[in-house]
Order: C-alpha cells, then sequence, then structure tokens
C-alpha cells in the first residue's frame, strides 16, 4: 500500500519535479540578473554620480556584508532546517524583492531630487554620495535574502531530486543563475539606451526580483501538498531532528571544510573578475559598453550549456573530485592569459564558462553525499557564508588594487595586477581540490562515484 502511494507523490513525478525546478530556478535567475544588473553600468555610474572605481567595488562588495558579519547565510540554513523550506523561503526572498527596489530607488530620479531619505543620507559619511549610501543600503537588504533564498534553494533540490537526478539538477539549476547572468549583462546596456534612460535598467531589474517572490508563492502550494503526502506515507518520522551540535559535525568533517574552501576561493576569483569584466573589456580592448557586456555574458552562455551537461556526467559517470580539480586549472590558465596576452577575449571567456560549469556541477551535488540530510541546509548555509567572505572583500581588494595601480588621470585603466590576483585565489583553490580528491580516498564518501550509487 505504502509502495503505491510513494508512486503517486508529487516528487515521483518526472513533469511534476521538473516544474518546481522550473519555478524556483525563475527565482534564481531573477536573483542573479539584479546581482550583475548593474555591472555593465559602472562607466554609466562614474558618470552620472562620480562613483571611482572603489566605490563600485564597495558596491559590489555590500552584497556580502550580511553574510559575512552577520552570518546571515548560516543563520538562514539553521532557520532552514528548523523552520522548513516555505516559511524560510518567503521571508529571504521577501528581503531580496525589497532590497532591490530600495537599490532601484536611490538611483531614481524621484530620489535625487530630493525624495524620501535624501536629506538623511546628506546628513553623515560626506564623502560617499547620498545616491551611493541608498543604494548601499538596498544592495545590503537584497544581500541579506539572496544568499538564504539560493541555500533555499539548493535544499529544494536535494527535496525533490535526492536518489534520483540530482546532479542533473543542479547543473540546470545553475544554468537558470547563469541565464539571468546573461540576460543582465546583455540587456542593460540595450535598456540604458531607451527613452527612459538608464534608470530604466535598475527598475527593471528591480521588478523581475518582486516577480520572484509570486513565483515562489506558487512553489509553496506544491511543496505544502508534497509534505501531506510524506504525512500520510509515514517517511517524516524516517528523518532525524536537527540540533544546533550538528554543526560540530560540520566543521570536524575535513571533506566538507576543504570542498568550502574551494568554493570561497573558486568563486572569489569568478564573480568579483565578473562585476568588473565588462570595464575590463572596455579599457583593454577599446570596446563599447554593449560590446563588454556581451563578452561578459559569454562566460554565463557557456556555464548555460556546459553544466547540466557535467552534472548528467556526475550522476551517471562519477569523478566530481577529479572534475574540481580541471576546472580549478582551467580557471588559473584563463587570468594568467588574460593578464599578459590580448588573447580574444570571446574565446577566452567561453572557455572560463567551461571551468565555471565543471567545478559547480561536480561541487554542489557532492555536499549531499558528505552530509546527512537534516543538516543539508545548514551545510549549504554555512559554504554560502564562507564564500561571501570572498565576494565581500575581493570587489573592494580589486578596486583598491585598480585605484592604487593607475594614475588618477589616465584615460584607460590597466587590469594587469587585478587579474594576477584573481589567478592567485584560482592556484589556491587548485590546491583544496587536490586535498579534497585525497581526503575522499579515506573518508570514502564516494566523490569520484556516479551520484545514485551513494
Amino acid at each position: 500500500m505504502t509502495k503505491t502511494k510513494l508512486q503517486k507523490s508529487l516528487r515521483d513525478s518526472v513533469v511534476t519535479r521538473w516544474a518546481m525546478l522550473l519555478l524556483v530556478g525563475f527565482v534564481l535567475a531573477a536573483n542573479y540578473y539584479f546581482y550583475d544588473a548593474l555591472s555593465p553600468l559602472k562607466s554609466t555610474l562614474t558618470k552620472e554620480f562620480g562613483f571611482t572605481s572603489t566605490d563600485f567595488g564597495t558596491f559590489v562588495s555590500v552584497y556580502s556584508i550580511p553574510n559575512v558579519f552577520f552570518l546571515m547565510a548560516v543563520l538562514g540554513g539553521i532557520i532552514l532546517d528548523k523552520l522548513g523550506i516555505r516559511r524560510t523561503g518567503f521571508l529571504f526572498v521577501a528581503f531580496m524583492a525589497f532590497g532591490a527596489l530600495v537599490t532601484a530607488y536611490g538611483a531614481s530620479d524621484i530620489y535625487i531630487n530630493d525624495g524620501f531619505g535624501y536629506a538623511f543620507m546628506s546628513s553623515f559619511l560626506p564623502g560617499y554620495s547620498p545616491e551611493l549610501k541608498m543604494m548601499l543600503l538596498g544592495r545590503f537588504l537584497f544581500g541579506l535574502g539572496a544568499e538564504t533564498s539560493i541555500v533555499v534553494i539548493s535544499k529544494i533540490i536535494v527535496k525533490w531530486f535526492k536518489g534520483k537526478e540530482l546532479a542533473f539538477a543542479f547543473g540546470v539549476k545553475l544554468a537558470f543563475a547563469r541565464t539571468g547572468s546573461f540576460l543582465a549583462f546583455n540587456l542593460s546596456p540595450v535598456l540604458i539606451e531607451s527613452q527612459s534612460g538608464w534608470t530604466l535598467a535598475i527598475w527593471f531589474a528591480a521588478f523581475l526580483v518582486l516577480a520572484a517572490l509570486l513565483v515562489f508563492l506558487i512553489y509553496m502550494l506544491f511543496d505544502l501538498k508534497l509534505d501531506k503526502q510524506v504525512k500520510q506515507e509515514g517517511l517524516l518520522a524516517s528523518t532525524d531532528e536537527f540540533h544546533i551540535s550538528d554543526i560540530t559535525k560540520l566543521l570536524t568533517n575535513r571533506s566538507f571544510i576543504y570542498v568550502t574552501l574551494l568554493c570561497l576561493t573558486f568563486y572569489s576569483a569568478v564573480f568579483p573578475f565578473l562585476s568588473f569584466s565588462s570595464d575590463f573589456f572596455l579599457n583593454k580592448f577599446n570596446l563599447s559598453i554593449k560590446e563588454s557586456g556581451f563578452i561578459s555574458s559569454m562566460l554565463p552562455i557557456g556555464t548555460m550549456i556546459f553544466t547540466p551537461l557535467f552534472g548528467f556526467f556526475v550522476d551517471k559517470y562519477g569523478k566530481a573530485a577529479s572534475l574540481m580539480i580541471y576546472g580549478s586549472i582551467i580557471l588559473v590558465v584563463v587570468h594568467l592569459t588574460f593578464a599578459f596576452t590580448n588573447l580574444s577575449p570571446y574565446v577566452l571567456m567561453v572557455i572560463l564558462g567551461l571551468a565555471f560549469s565543471l567545478v559547480p556541477a561536480s561541487m554542489w551535488p557532492s555536499v549531499a553525499k558528505m552530509v546527512d540530510e537534516k543538516r543539508i541546509g545548514s551545510a549549504y548555509g554555512l559554504m554560502f557564508s564562507v564564500q561571501n567572505l570572498g565576494l565581500w572583500a575581493f570587489p573592494i581588494l580589486a578596486g583598491v588594487v585598480l585605484d592604487s595601480t593607475n594614475p588618477t588621470a589616465a584615460e584607460t585603466l590597466d587590469y594587469t595586477y587585478t587579474m594576477i590576483m584573481f589567478a592567485g585565489l584560482g592556484i589556491i583553490g587548485l590546491v583544496f581540490a587536490l586535498l579534497l580528491k585525497r581526503e575522499d580516498k579515506v573518508s570514502g564518501y564516494g566523490l569520484e562515484l556516479p551520484s545514485n550509487s551513494k
């Protein structure tokens, strides 16, 4: 009788579980779209508000402050394991939407023309413009919700796909994320040429995040129905309750520590670079804003294609630890090539997209092998919090290096030392990938085995 019920449950329906991935994939795409929507506008922000490279780096990095200094991704993961997907997801996606709207308001004509909060923002820290301060507040609030919402989506995928097409589902999830980045790098430069001006690009991104909140509400209805089915089948008793002390077990798991440190260094070498990439291409190759934005989008294009393929490979053939090593090597080679050669950026961004597919497609589903499902939210939360340490520090450091290695009156910026910094992060990540593979032989988590075999 139980077997018949299991066959009829929502997650055992191929159409339903992939439809759920489509819903949360939209939420993720909107998240990444907003995160990257202002990257092609760096030169515009400099022109409109006088932002320096350090100011722009600060704007990018403030996203990560809640998760670095307040450990919100960790706390969000614990809250997720305690309160469940629906309540946690709604709360943090709502934070994300509110922060996006505040950011757009800070760049709007309404705010600039002595709108609500303008006088207050003008009353302190005179070294920063009122526009920058309001946009920093919005970015902060967006980051407060965005990273935990990614943790929620990761747990949703484990919930619906564990024991099935888990790595492939993670690959498709990451493809949704890269689709958001691709659209941001290509659509923002187009929107700034509209009659409404460049602020339309920011408002469009903000309303896309608001739409994501409505889509998540739809997902919640299906999640509630699935939980009712699980209760009826008596399966909830098979899952132990999460305890705060379980965090200690994560911190003493060497495989988890290595994969977390790889996450820190690898993503720190990619996302901060991507935030500066449009300006990098504009300066080094003397391209237009639109052309530079398109080249930056080549990385998301590559990951949209390759990440699901590598996820399918990991499900069927394994080799996750090895793929993380290969991806780290490619990352280092690409950044050094950017630093010291004039090789076509189109080619290099596609190759970088290959690296940015290999590592995430292997890394995220591997965590489900290392960690009990009752701790999965906390595990992903801890990883995202550590990752955000790099996403906070390195955009600022990149901006500081850029400003300090270029004369104030320089017409073009030299990114050589900044690219060397990103390559160095890749080398450190490669060391952690090698240590992870060695440790897997001892721990026996089976990272080199197909996903469905563990």
